[in-house]
């Protein structure tokens, strides 16, 4: 297929079963050549590129294996991921005698007074009792330690010592956006939600550099060995550019970021103009790379599960349609404001009203500002996206970013609040493609697990913790792999680089043991790469 290239010799070479190189039309390779970060050749022959063997190259026989391009995770949270890689790992509790008990241990190896931190990616619907810790349960794991257990982005529960350094009693009110939980009695429950999260996070002690580096570091590597290459992290600091700056250089990130500047906390014009200032002047330093670049700025315009946006009421409330964040037309401006300066917007939309309110918004800036560079604005999630608005993205030339894995760890927390009916409904893809979407795909971490091929067997068989949910709604294995890396690398403008296997992308590869277009489905869910290469340096090795 390719002519052997003159020249010095290939730095590494493998020979596989099959190279699905995802470029339109072409059959599968046998070999492939990287030199320089860079593919240099591929061959339809596995012993084609030979010539290209010197004394340094790396030989990878792999008769039985499969290379595909690296996967990206299109929304997900990687400071989220590396913050909690030391945290108290609830996730493997199966009840909250178990999840109680770790909070427990890690007390009685911590000093009175520190702060303990839990993982993640955990969900209290999955938890025998199927429902959050109390405060009350916090204080009997420990009274001599401030508790934050963490569920997510939007959700925490305290005990008594992180509310008191929280400053929160029952006379606080909750911020425009939050939610301070309370019983039926009006006493606090411990609970933070949306914005209220930030009365607490402002008092977090913060970790040390050296600590956020080694966050980053083990948690970039586990994405690594998923098969994923490059994340789209969602929501960071702007604060924590400098952090991301700093494992750059310390060789810590084992994938590539792409990076959206959380804006929830900027509500005004002055907030938003401070944001865009810090970020002009990172990219007025040339501090953009291959391994490191910022995308744009993330906004939100509705809740989550609990919260998200409806046109019809909640199941069981109805008065009751989830919350919008913004006022549209504040929204309008913040986002009009940053792509006046010539960043990209991706703003989150979980409901059916939260999505429509946001296309009115988006509609408005195109009108404005007709001659917008396609992709400068994205729908974040989009779950529950009706066939009216679904044609009105398409018709705006609006990305949507999907995450199945979302679903999957949320079904029973959405059929809750929902039902079924709007819970099997959510991520359309079969019509979202065929109606001619610019999709991407991702994790969505921490409520779901990122994963290249967890992702792809979600998106093909719509499995999810509640069982199969919207069968109608699953797409083909090819078309979900090209929504991980064709699609994702359009989405970040990176096209001509990444997301297919060509001479002169970037070598960004992964080796599976099987061929995960044609393995059985049931072996997709658990199945990982052997090899994840990026930039031509092997990142991940089993």
């Amino acid at each position: 297929m390719t002519d052997e290239p003159a020249g010095r010799p290939a730095d590494l070479l493998i020979r596989a079963a099959a190279v699905h190189t995802l470029v339109d039309g072409e059959p599968p390779q046998r070999a492939v050549a990287v030199t320089g970060g860079r593919i240099i050749a591929l061959s339809p022959e596995p012993d084609g590129l030979d010539a290209l063997v010197g004394p340094g190259t790396e030989v990878v026989d792999a008769p039985s294996a499969t290379v595909l391009p690296a996967f990206d995770d299109t929304h997900t949270h990687l400071i989220l991921a590396a913050h909690s890689v030391h945290g108290v790992p609830v996730h493997r509790a199966r009840d909250l005698a178990g999840f109680l008990d770790l909070i427990r241990e890690r007390a009685a190896r911590t000093p009175a007074g520190q702060w303990i931190l839990t993982t993640v990616n955990w969900q209290e619907v999955l938890l025998a009792e199927q429902r959050m810790p109390t405060t009350e349960e916090l204080d009997g794991a420990t009274a001599d330690h401030p508790v934050m257990v963490r569920r997510g982005a939007y959700n925490v529960v305290l005990n008594s010592a992180a509310l008191r350094l929280a400053g929160i009693t029952e006379a606080t009110e909750a911020p425009p956006g939050g939610v301070i939980e309370r019983d039926a009695r009006g006493r606090l429950t411990g609970r933070l939600i949306n914005r209220a999260v930030e009365l607490v996070e402002r008092v977090l002690p913060r970790p040390s550099l050296a600590e956020r580096i080694e966050g980053l570091r083990a948690a970039s590597a586990d994405y690594a060995a998923t098969g994923i290459g490059t994340v789209r992290d969602c929501l960071v600091p702007v604060e924590d550019l400098d952090v991301l700056d700093a494992a750059r250089a310390g060789g810590a990130l084992a994938v590539r970021v792409r990076v959206l500047v959380s804006g929830f906390a900027a509500r005004t014009a002055e907030q938003v103009d401070a944001l865009l200032d810090r970020m002009d002047e990172w990219r007025a330093n040339g501090r953009d790379d291959d391994r490191l670049r910022l995308w744009g700025v993330k906004f939100g315009i509705d809740g989550g599960f609990e919260a998200g946006a409806l046109e019809e009421p909640y199941q069981g409330q109805p008065c009751y349609h989830g919350r919008l964040l913004w006022e549209p037309t504040e929204l309008l401006a913040a986002v009009d404001r940053v792509v006046e300066r010539g960043w990209r917007v991706g703003v989150h939309a979980w409901g059916d009203r939260g999505l429509r309110v946001l296309l009115d918004v988006f509609e408005q800036v195109l009108k404005h500002r007709p001659d917008l560079p396609s992709g400068t604005l994205v729908v974040e999630h989009g779950g529950l996206a009706r066939a009216e608005q679904r044609a009105r993205a398409v018709a705006l030339g609006v990305p949507v970013t999907v995450q199945h894995p979302l679903l999957h760890d949320g079904a029973l927390t959405q059929q809750r609040a929902w039902g079924e009916e709007r819970t099997a409904a959510l991520f359309p893809l079969r019509e979202w493609l065929d109606e001619g979407a610019q999709l991407s795909a991702g994790s969505d971490f921490p409520v779901g697990p990122y994963g290249a091929m967890v992702s792809v067997w979600g998106m093909t068989t719509r499995g999810t913790t509640a069982g199969v949910v919207g069968p109608e709604h699953a797409i083909e294995r090819a078309e979900a792999v090209a929504l991980h890396t064709v699609n994702a690398a359009r989405l970040t403008g990176e096209g001509s680089e990444r997301g297919s296997l060509r001479p002169g992308s970037l070598a960004d590869l992964t080796l599976w043991p099987v061929d995960p277009l044609s393995c059985p489905a049931d072996a997709l869910r658990e199945l990982r790469p052997v090899r994840t290469v990026v930039g031509g340096r092997t990142v991940h090795l089993s």
